[in-house]
């Protein structure tokens, strides 16, 4: 998205857009490492106790993601812009893959690389 484009107003509209910028399996693949290490650190940090698993777990998120972004995908990571759609879309990337339907549901929104 740049700054001549209009912000997209609801989170229908959204996803398709999301999974647009998430065009490469490279890009998915670099997300779906950072979120499993997110839910592994929320977990770890559940069982332990241990605050530090918590503190962690953006960092893991974040990292792996914006390396897609810059290094795999070029683009502007979506979450600069709308932080919570794309907080929401990569859990829903996550699970959606881990059920396997991310594939139709790529295909069902045009994004077919």
């Amino acid at each position: 998205m740049t700054a001549h484009e209009p912000r997209i107003a609801t989170y229908d509209a959204f996803w398709p857009f999301y999974l647009g910028e998430h065009a490469l399996p490279a890009t998915r693949a670099w997300h779906f490492v950072g979120t499993g290490l997110v839910l592994l650190a929320l977990a770890a940090g559940l069982v332990t106790g241990n605050w530090r698993y918590f503190a962690a777990a953006p960092v893991c998120g974040y990292l792996f993601a914006w390396i897609s972004h810059f290094f795999v995908e070029h683009n502007r990571p979506a979450t600069f812009t709308y932080p919570l759609w794309s907080l929401i879309s990569d859990f829903r990337m996550f699970f959606l893959f881990v059920a396997g339907r991310l594939r139709a549901e790529l295909r069902r929104h045009g994004v077919s690389r």
